[in-house]
């Protein structure tokens, strides 16, 4: 299969069940009918869901004093679709 807008060699990848192609070239990310719907129900599921609970101090771990606050960043669906 051809990249449509530069003609390189796709590849498809599934992730979590659902089939994309990337362009080897380009790097462009196509869609089959359908799985756009998929993708963003599966962002609604994934931001809905509750975080996960931080996990508490662990004994003997080393005190510095004051409280640390992690920074979490809010992952992207997108991330997760691609992430090993």
């Amino acid at each position: 299969m051809q990249c449509p807008k530069c003609r390189g060699n796709m590849r498809t990848y599934e992730r979590n069940g659902v089939h994309i192609e990337q362009c080897d070239n380009c790097r462009g990310i196509f869609l089959d009918y359908g799985e756009l719907e998929t993708l963003t129900r599966m962002e609604s599921q994934y931001n809905a869901a509750p975080p996960p609970p931080a996990p508490g101090p662990a004994w003997g771990a080393p005190h510095h004093g004051g409280h640390h606050y992690g920074h979490h960043r809010q992952r992207s669906w997108v991330g997760m679709l691609f992430s090993t």
